[in-house]
């Protein structure tokens, strides 16, 4: 059972002191902004959530640009499962998770359209390689990622963030179904809540994923947002 009856403010300052600790390792490197506008976005959420206040933390800044927040924030995503994962890869391994799942009701198969264009069956370390390397070259790209002041985001950015999101989604339905006894192991499990309660809210606050998709966690969902929340939500179009 995966309890969620944590402490918010507790949580949100364990969750720091987590992403700062160096005896935590990642999967991938921890990527910077390298835009002073966006580090400048990003010290705002963390100051935020640091509050204590979920909702206001991932709610479009008033003034600011909305293809720049959610810029900043699929960034500092990233980088939150980028620890997450990197705190279970001793134990998500070939032989113990050869299959690249959410329970037993939902597998993942790996395509990118460019390299891997026909779904191939993957263990799960080897899908989240892909996965993470497929982000990482898509928050690389500058045409994606615009860098220099003026350059605008291509027309398909949202949709591009939204197919981020889904698949960043995954790893961490992977993780509560596969690993969390090992989570709660390491004391970690109120920094994946929060980590994991900090996404849900944003991807809710901006539609980024299809509720079909969030069905393998969709109770663990349902607690940590409540009802009235569920309902809620602004459409990035």
């Amino acid at each position: 059972e995966l309890n969620t009856a944590i402490d918010f403010n507790a949580c949100v300052l364990q969750m720091f002191s987590f992403l700062r600790s160096g005896k935590n390792k990642t999967f991938k490197p921890i990527k910077t902004h390298k835009k002073e506008k966006r580090k400048k976005l990003s010290d705002y959420a963390k100051a935020t959530l640091g509050s204590g206040n979920m909702r206001s933390a991932v709610v479009l800044p008033k003034g600011e640009d909305l293809n720049e927040w959610l810029a900043v924030n699929t960034v500092d995503f990233f980088n939150e499962i980028s620890l997450l994962y990197g705190t279970i890869t001793d134990y998500c391994t070939p032989e113990n998770c050869p299959v690249m799942n959410a329970g037993s009701n939902y597998e993942y198969l790996w395509a990118d359209g460019v390299k891997i264009k026909k779904p191939i069956k993957c263990n799960a370390p080897e899908y989240v390689d892909h996965l993470m390397t497929w982000v990482e070259g898509q928050l690389n790209d500058e045409s994606i990622f615009p860098l220099q002041l003026g350059t605008p985001f291509p027309k398909n950015f949202q949709q591009i963030v939204k197919t981020i999101f889904k698949r960043l989604f995954r790893v961490y339905a992977h993780i509560y179904h596969s690993h969390f006894k090992k989570i709660i192991g390491l004391g970690a499990e109120a920094h994946l809540n929060t980590c994991f309660k900090h996404f849900i809210y944003f991807v809710h606050e901006f539609r980024l994923i299809s509720p079909a998709e969030q069905d393998p966690l969709k109770e663990l969902i349902d607690a940590l947002m409540g009802k009235k929340e569920k309902s809620e939500g602004k459409s990035t179009k």
